[in-house]
């Protein structure tokens, strides 16, 4: 590791920015923020909500008029998690927070666990919440949902050929400066597709990427945003991704091969 490497992940962190997307959430969005400006109180919270016809916005404005470090992103309608983290990526660069969070809005995403990220952050560049590491483990699933999950980060880590058990999670901890090396800009994944999209640039461009164990809880309130379409989203984008980084290797050892016998 370089000096300046060094410098940039024992520097300070800066101030926390929690972005909780949401659509529907109306039964959860109150529960959840409270949780998070409990177990970090130092941090803020950024509700992006997609504009829910179940009234999530209107719940949101009530946590904001109470507690000055909780904001609202009201968005014009549904666009799906990417955005809405790209959209939240936005709002906390232009303001200078120094971290950048993503976590579910359902509970599924323990905030208690949300320091242990944060302290891992201070010697990495990105922090991965993961369940498919010792320690880590999921609450309350179906084996095919379990399988599903678990194969999926399988086959996009050997795909990908990146050294991350659980590449499709969405509990993360992201330093501004990494976010700002990532080229954000031109991300167009959704769901899925789109955490395993920030952690394969993230990898790339030699960033320090550490995963920390966690306890995965489904939710009990609302529906799940999960879809065929995500799926089938991340199984094409992911293969596509592989082929690409497989021919890039073959060239590159050709390339270098016939400097070598030049």
């Amino acid at each position: 590791m370089s000096d300046l490497e060094e410098v940039r992940r024992s520097g300070p962190l800066g101030t926390v920015l929690v972005i909780i997307p949401t659509y529907n959430e109306a039964d959860n969005v109150r529960s959840i923020v409270t949780r998070t400006r409990a177990a970090v109180p130092d941090a803020h919270v950024l509700v992006a909500d997609d504009n829910s016809p179940d009234g999530t916005g209107k719940i949101a404005d009530e946590l904001a008029a109470e507690d000055e470090r909780v904001h609202v992103l009201h968005r014009r309608g549904k666009e799906g998690l990417g955005a809405a983290y790209l959209a939240g990526f936005r709002w906390g660069v232009e303001r200078g927070f120094g971290v950048l969070v993503e976590m579910d809005a359902d509970g599924s995403h323990q905030p208690e666990e949300l320091p242990r990220l944060l302290t891992a952050l201070k010697g990495a560049d990105l922090v991965l919440g993961s369940r498919w590491m010792p320690g880590g483990r999921v609450v309350n699933w179906p084996a095919s949902r379990r399988f599903l999950s678990r194969g999926g980060s399988t086959y996009a880590r050997m795909a990908l050929g990146i050294p991350v058990r659980d590449v499709t999670g969405g509990f993360r901890a992201f330093r501004a400066e990494t976010l700002a090396g990532l080229g954000v800009d031109t991300v167009a994944s959704q769901g899925y597709c789109f955490q395993v999209d920030l952690a394969y640039r993230a990898v790339r461009a030699g960033y320090h990427v550490v995963e920390v164990p966690i306890t995965f809880v489904e939710r009990e309130l609302g529906d799940s945003k999960m879809s065929r379409d995500i799926v089938v989203e991340a199984l094409w984008r992911v293969t596509a991704w592989g082929v690409r980084s497989r021919c890039e290797q073959v060239l590159g050892r050709r390339h270098t091969g016939q400097h070598e016998h030049a």
